[in-house]
């Protein structure tokens, strides 16, 4: 059993720094996309060519996670912190000033890239800063509502840089934030000690088969969103992946020194935190697409104020994650909040299916959804980030991170593709049910309205019942009786015991 951990005593002060990093990597997931259409017009991007802009992110990014982890339990946190925030500066400037696609692509993919280093290296930096159960509560509800309400941010961010500025400055914001994270991380962070005395040495062959796998994974569905189910391409990426990730998980338990210690993830509870994730990201990228298509294809809202719509979302997951999360995580187990939660989320996606293509039903409808889907996805997000990295071993921290970040880049890659798959099948469903009410040519443009709010509202309906399944996971995967930190043993590194429970 590890000795306990001397608490830094300017652990408060490196927060903030660890959160900015943090939301810089949350932003560049959803800043871009709104950027998209000058950038496409700047640079001559082709239709065809266009979703590389948001794929070389996602791609480096859902593939690398797992090396990035073990290089922060290898090299040190503070060290790979520092190596991804100066990687990522870079990457940035070069993307803003692109002069070709190509250019612009490969900025991405390096972006993407370091934000595999910062990702883990942030959020094992948390779980070995801040040890005690209050302590931890507090922090990790600041975290959580960043990791919740970044991506949201990025919306807002980006239409206020493109419309105020130029598309390029949704690339250069990240220099000056990543030039005063790292000043932060050099003057208030100092390295935690190293616990135990057991090597960490890199598996490589794991590095090849986790990152290809989970790369085909990612773009897998991000093909399949583009070009359906049925293309070739993501039929042979999804069944590439399937056959390498099988191949990781195989290689895994034979290897010495694996990338993923299957005792991390094989606990039943941190288990289930993992595809809590998983699950509710996939229902949350869907709202983030359904919502920004509806707004400004439907209703014809400009960037900035599509942005803008979703900062009920933003203060439900504040209020989530940083008064109700943190405040009984100490006192209640973690399912308590977690089933709560996902069923609070669900509540406030049945709202959003209510849209109208007649009216925008901001106030009555759109604006009390947000905020609940805020607010559950708050509560949900602290707490199982919170479980998932509890009772790790310092060692281990490090990949422990990079799963939670992998369940949300898996997640949010399923999401786009399978909740936009849904939608539009059930727009064309729509559009075959009522093509007697076409009477001429100029009935098309507002059927085609109508189908495409149809096939939204399902995808609503369909992302409430994923966060109705996320309850259900909670509710019987994760079977910690006492609150966190309170007495509870933390989560066996053993596989044995799980199999038992």
């Amino acid at each position: 059993m590890e000795p306990p951990v001397v608490l830094d005593p300017r652990r408060w002060r490196a927060l903030a720094f660890i959160c900015l990093a943090q939301l810089m990597v949350v932003l560049d997931g959803t800043v871009v996309n709104i950027a998209l259409p000058n950038a496409k017009a700047d640079l001559n991007i082709s239709d065809a060519n266009q979703q590389w802009v948001i794929t070389a992110y996602a791609l480096a990014f859902g593939g690398l996670l797992l090396f990035g982890g073990r290089l922060a339990d290898m090299w040190g946190r503070r060290r790979t912190l520092m190596v991804g925030l100066v990687g990522f500066a870079a990457a940035s400037a070069l993307g803003g000033a692109a002069v070709s696609q190509e250019m612009l692509f490969g900025a991405r993919a390096l972006q993407g890239a370091f934000g595999a280093l910062l990702a883990p290296a942030v959020l094992s930096l948390l779980t070995v800063m801040f040890a005690t159960p209050s302590e931890r509560a507090r922090a990790f509800g600041i975290f959580g509502a960043i990791a919740g309400g970044g991506a949201a941010l990025g919306l807002i961010l980006g239409g206020l840089l493109t419309q105020m500025l130029d598309w390029r400055w949704t690339m250069y914001i990240n220099v000056p934030v990543a030039v005063v994270a790292l000043l932060g991380v050099i003057l208030e962070i100092k390295e935690p000690p190293k616990l135990g005395n057991q090597p960490i040495k890199l598996d490589v062959l794991g590095v090849v088969l986790a990152g290809s796998g989970l790369a085909l994974i990612v773009y897998g569905f991000s093909r399949a969103a583009e070009e359906g189910w049925g293309d070739g391409g993501t039929i042979a990426s999804l069944v590439a992946a399937v056959v390498l990730l099988a191949a990781f998980v195989g290689w895994q338990m034979r290897c010495r020194y694996p990338l993923l210690p299957l005792r991390v993830i094989l606990d039943r509870a941190r288990g289930g935190a993992y595809l809590s994730v998983g699950l509710s990201t996939i229902a949350m990228f869907g709202s983030f697409l359904f919502l920004t298509l509806y707004m400004q294809n439907v209703h014809h809202y400009s960037p900035l104020s599509a942005g803008f719509a979703f900062l009920p979302m933003v203060f439900g997951m504040l209020i989530g994650s940083t008064q109700i999360a943190a405040r009984l995580i100490t006192r209640v187990p973690p399912r308590f909040l977690i089933v709560p939660g996902a069923l609070i989320g669900a509540v406030g996606m049945l709202f959003l299916s209510q849209i109208s293509a007649d009216s925008t039903r901001y106030w009555s409808v759109i604006l009390p959804g947000l905020f609940l889907v805020g607010c559950g996805m708050g509560t949900v997000f602290m707490t199982t980030i919170n479980l998932a990295t509890f009772g790790v071993e310092s060692r281990d921290a490090g990949v422990a991170s990079a799963m939670v970040n992998t369940s949300q880049q898996v997640g949010g890659a399923v999401g786009t593709a399978l909740l936009n798959t849904i939608a539009a099948n059930a727009a064309a469903s729509y559009i075959t049910d009522h093509s007697g009410s076409i009477h001429g040519p100029a009935d098309i443009p507002a059927m085609r309205m109508l189908a495409m709010v149809h096939g939204e509202s399902v995808g609503f309906m369909i992302a409430a019942a994923i966060l109705g399944l996320v309850a259900v996971v909670a509710g019987f995967l994760i079977n910690l009786r006492k609150p966190i930190g309170t007495g509870q043993e933390a989560p066996s590194p053993e596989p044995a015991r799980t199999v038992s429970e």
